[in-house]
């Protein structure tokens, strides 16, 4: 008599997804949900991501890593062209690709833009996620649904799959579960998009050693973790006009082994001089609390006692400037 094969023996994949969408989509938000912690910079103002974040997911069936991408946009500047090479470059590379659409916000010409866009990538099996399904009720997420369905046909995509999910009442960490439809149904459904990811990867060992949760030089994301301080609660000109790079992470010396302290010198830059009291607030208030706020969430992020040291400077429009971009890792 033959033996059913066990669950054990299925093959083992791994590959990468990345979703994309219109800036403010909330994909970060799900990178970080899936993920289980932090990878990604959220926030409320659009277009805050500007590096590919990946965030690695670890599963005894499957490794998934996550490429996050800048929302996809109608360029103004050389900074914002850069943006969409990095979303179509990304595109071209992964195994799957996840379209997040907000329920709470109807199809636009932005969603259309990119659809168009993804029409054209014929191989890669492409996912519609329809994403802050905790902000709607019911009969307006079956209506989304129906769009995205339509949307799929008009274009001649052929969603692999259409999930709804609500990545808030998953992430846990400094964010309130949904006060609609209960704390515990994100948790499943960020949970359930993993598993109707999984099928459509490669059959592959690991990519990353287990533990690993992102790719990302850890002074990328320390950087990161400062802009996103630096951009809670001012005002809506300045998202696209900070930049921070870290100078330098260093062991602060003479320390005993078990009071380590890291050092971390970095600069936050801005496009204008009027801009600098904006970031430093009165008395420096505010540079004061982007500091203490970062802080919390890199000593988190590696493990250790953190001195950080913040500094504005202004890099004139940097934005439109090749030579600034570069310079700011561009």
């Amino acid at each position: 008599m033959e033996r059913a094969s066990s669950p054990s023996q299925a093959p083992h994949r791994a590959g990468f997804a990345c979703f994309v969408g219109r800036p403010n989509a909330g994909k970060s938000t799900l990178t970080n949900a899936l993920v289980g912690t932090k990878v990604a910079i959220t926030s409320n103002r659009p277009q805050t991501t500007r590096h590919t974040v990946r965030g690695i997911v670890h599963r005894p069936d499957a490794q998934l890593v996550l490429v996050d991408t800048p929302g996809l946009h109608k360029p103004r500047t050389l900074l914002g062209e850069r943006l969409n090479d990095v979303v179509r470059t990304t595109w071209a590379e992964v195994d799957v690709i996840g379209f997040c659409l907000p329920a709470d916000q109807k199809i636009g010409p932005g969603d259309r833009f990119i659809a168009g866009e993804l029409a054209e990538i014929k191989k890669t099996p492409k996912v519609a996620i329809v994403t802050k399904t905790d902000l709607v009720d019911s009969k307006t997420l079956a209506e989304q649904l129906l769009a995205i369905q339509k949307l799929g046909q008009d274009l001649g995509i052929e969603w692999a799959e259409i999930i709804p999910v609500s990545a808030v009442a998953s992430e846990g960490a400094g964010r309130s579960p949904s006060t609609k439809g209960g704390g515990g149904r994100g948790a499943g459904q960020v949970g359930l998009l993993a598993d109707l990811l999984v099928p459509l990867l490669p059959e592959s060992p690991a990519l990353y050693p287990e533990g690993d949760l992102t790719d990302e030089p850890e002074q990328v994301m320390v950087a990161e973790l400062i802009r996103e301080a630096a951009l809670e609660g001012v005002r809506d000109e300045l998202p696209h006009s900070i930049a921070v790079v870290v100078e330098e992470m260093l062991p602060r010396e003479g320390r005993p082994a078990d009071k380590p302290l890291l050092d971390i010198h970095a600069n936050v830059y801005i496009e204008r001089p009027s801009q600098k009291g904006i970031i430093i607030g009165p008395k420096g208030a505010r540079l004061k609390e982007v500091g203490m706020k970062s802080r919390k969430h890199i000593e988190a992020l590696l493990g250790t006692p953190v001195y950080l040291d913040l500094h504005v400077k202004v890099a004139k429009d940097w934005q439109r400037d090749p030579k600034q971009l570069r310079k700011l890792g561009f």
